[in-house]
């Protein structure tokens, strides 16, 4: 069964959705195979690389009053320590640009450590509050998932899987996802947001069953 998972590392709710895929699977993995690939999805493709304070971001962007900041997040903090993961909403107050983790996810795929990439940024960004953006926490990060750092760090020096991640991204836009996580099964079937792992364990196996 070949799974994307189209999503982008400042997005809790993919934190939520991973975790949750990922249960499911465990669940069913008798009965399933899973090629898991993650795709790249830029939330917002135009930050610069310092940055936006979050909450100014928010308001901006969604019109989110203080108030409602603090009911996502507590919502958030809740389903994550649910799944064993712990979001610190106190150490993650920016957010900032991810087109060069993509870049990095990109490689990783080819080295076969996407996956522990993918989870190190998640935890690096909302439970460390690390910036995604910075090459020398993409480095230490490509390091931690035994992946060649001198290679990490000529990659992020360059423009190397530019083109790539964004033809990617083109792809699933004219795909018409808009909002992530979006979990695509085998090319057909679609998935969307941040579900609990037995929304996810009932289409793998009616999927399975159906051939």
């Amino acid at each position: 069964m070949k799974i994307d998972f189209v999503s982008d590392v400042s997005c809790p709710w993919c934190v939520i959705g991973l975790i949750a895929l990922e249960q499911a699977l465990a669940r069913v993995a008798g009965q399933v195979q899973a090629q898991l690939t993650f795709q790249p999805f830029e939330l917002n493709p135009a930050m610069p690389p310092e940055g936006q304070d979050m909450a100014e971001h928010l308001q901006q962007k969604y019109g989110s009053t203080p108030e409602q900041f603090q009911s996502n997040r507590q919502m958030i903090r809740e389903r994550g320590l649910a799944l064993g993961f712990d979001f610190q909403m106190d150490r993650r107050n920016r957010v900032y640009n991810t087109f060069d983790a993509h870049r990095l996810l990109h490689w990783a795929e080819l080295q076969g450590r996407q996956l522990e990439l993918k989870q190190a940024l998640f935890k690096a960004y909302f439970t460390d509050g690390q910036s995604p953006a910075s090459h020398d926490v993409l480095v230490a990060l490509a390091a931690q998932v035994g992946l060649d750092t001198d290679r990490a760090r000529a990659i992020l020096a360059s423009d190397e899987f530019a083109a790539d991640v964004r033809q990617q991204q083109r792809f699933y836009q004219q795909q018409g996802i808009s909002s992530v996580p979006a979990v695509i099964i085998n090319d057909r079937h679609l998935i969307s947001g941040g579900q609990p792992a037995d929304v996810f364990e009932q289409a793998l196996r009616q999927l399975a069953a159906a051939g």
